[in-house]
């Protein structure tokens, strides 16, 4: 919150990163409502889709569209990138960093949905798509920080690296990711024990 109150400029930010996370965070909303969590994990998981959410504003701005409406009565709006970041290369980098993360991306949510399908049983289509997504995020949550990466390697600069958002994310995606093998490894020996029982 720190970084971005203060952040008066875009250049060398990814703000692909940003939708990214935003829907990133809806992901986990959804998943956790499906898996009837405790509330104090409801609450968690919402406050960090409002932070996501209130960063939108500090990149986008909306502008009517004049002599326009839908259905003749709500006026339309259109987005427009905050002038710090188109007039930059910035924009060009963030859009190949993240062309480029595409290629790997979708394989590997297809490689990761089949073996979902083979080895685990789902409740409903709607709880493997989610589960899907969700552990795929889970699992390969660090790959999000290879756009700032890449922005910061072709501008030859780490200026604008927010190195506190970079540490926090990858301890957080550390993290994150032992906790779910611990969880996991836990159910397991506590499946096994009661198999012996």
């Amino acid at each position: 919150i720190q970084f971005w109150r203060t952040r008066k400029s875009l250049e060398g930010l990814s703000v692909r990163s940003v939708f990214f996370n935003i829907f990133q965070s809806l992901i986990v909303l959804l998943y956790v409502f499906d898996n009837e969590t405790n509330t104090m994990v409801r609450i968690s998981v919402c406050v960090g889709i409002l932070i996501e959410l209130w960063k939108v504003p500090k990149i986008l701005n909306f502008e009517r569209v004049p002599n326009e409406t839908w259905l003749g009565l709500i006026p339309k709006y259109k987005y427009v990138y905050k002038e710090s970041y188109t007039v930059t290369s910035t924009s060009d980098y963030d859009r190949m960093a993240f062309k480029y993360l595409s290629w790997a991306l979708f394989p590997l949510v297809i490689g990761y949905a089949c073996y979902l399908l083979m080895y685990h049983e789902q409740k409903s289509w709607y709880s493997f798509c989610l589960s899907t997504v969700y552990g795929f995020l889970l699992t390969f949550g660090f790959i999000m920080m290879t756009p700032q990466l890449f922005i910061n390697y072709k501008l030859k600069s780490v200026a604008h690296l927010p190195w506190r958002m970079m540490t926090y994310k990858a301890l957080n995606t550390f993290i994150d990711d032992l906790f779910a093998l611990l969880l996991k490894c836990q159910q397991c020996i506590d499946l096994d024990v009661f198999v012996m029982i």
